[in-house]
């Protein structure tokens, strides 16, 4: 397992123009959350639920990785092995920097894919910035049923947390980039490593900044470069 554990949330893709549904403006705006991002809407409102997500995936499509996701995947290029990166954000900017799916943990999905709506069918499709119906009319090939966004809806179980809990288990040092805490308890996270590092615009009610060795309250792009050093010294060491 990874002796480094970098977890990141909507703060770091914000800074390559990514809305994030706290923002007051944009796209979220325009959508009631309640009817577009809960567990049934694909049953209850499928078809405004589609054309959010379809309009959600035309909006990163024309988006660019930022200094710290060209950072961050440097790393752990440089060390495979030794960082798992684990990340909230279902954009794919990452990817946009040259890392695949085994490099990078999606914990609530990932935007330009889609899947089947029968959990019993394994029918993953990449769509890139495509709309959805214009994959076999948004209908499964392999058993007919409706395609769904493969993202983690609100309600619903997110399977790759098992691989988180995994891998704070065995980490030695954990980094926090642009999250709020609201999702995931970051506080508990921090108490299972030696040394740890908060780095978001500004303090969170969510998050006890005390609990980790150092905190950047900043931009990540302004002090991803530090972030990256202390983590070089760490497993250089």
């Amino acid at each position: 397992m990874a002796r480094v554990v970098v977890l990141s949330g909507a703060g770091l893709s914000a800074q390559s123009g990514i809305s994030t549904f706290r923002d007051s403006n944009g796209l979220w705006e325009n959508y009631d959350l309640k009817i577009v991002c809960d567990a049934s809407s694909m049953y209850k409102n499928k078809d405004i639920t589609i054309e959010f997500y379809d309009k959600r995936r035309e909006d990163i499509k024309d988006k660019l990785p930022n200094h710290a996701h060209n950072v961050l995947a440097k790393l752990k290029k440089q060390y495979p092995n030794d960082i798992a990166l684990i990340t909230q954000n279902v954009d794919d900017l990452f990817e946009k920097v040259g890392l695949n799916d085994t490099e990078v943990i999606h914990l609530h999905g990932y935007l330009p894919q889609i899947r089947c709506l029968n959990e019993q069918c394994s029918n993953i499709k990449d769509i890139g910035y495509n709309k959805q119906n214009t994959y076999n009319n948004g209908t499964c090939e392999l058993c007919g049923n409706t395609m769904r966004p493969n993202i983690v809806f609100f309600g619903e179980m997110a399977p790759r947390y098992e691989e988180l809990n995994t891998h704070i288990q065995d980490c030695q040092m954990l980094v926090v980039i642009g999250t709020s805490g609201n999702v995931i308890g970051v506080n508990t996270l921090a108490n299972f490593v030696d040394i740890s590092i908060l780095n978001n615009l500004e303090p969170s009610e969510a998050i006890y900044d005390e609990l980790f060795t150092k905190v950047l309250y900043d931009k990540t792009t302004n002090v991803i470069d530090e972030i990256a050093l202390d983590i070089k010294r760490f497993l250089n060491d």
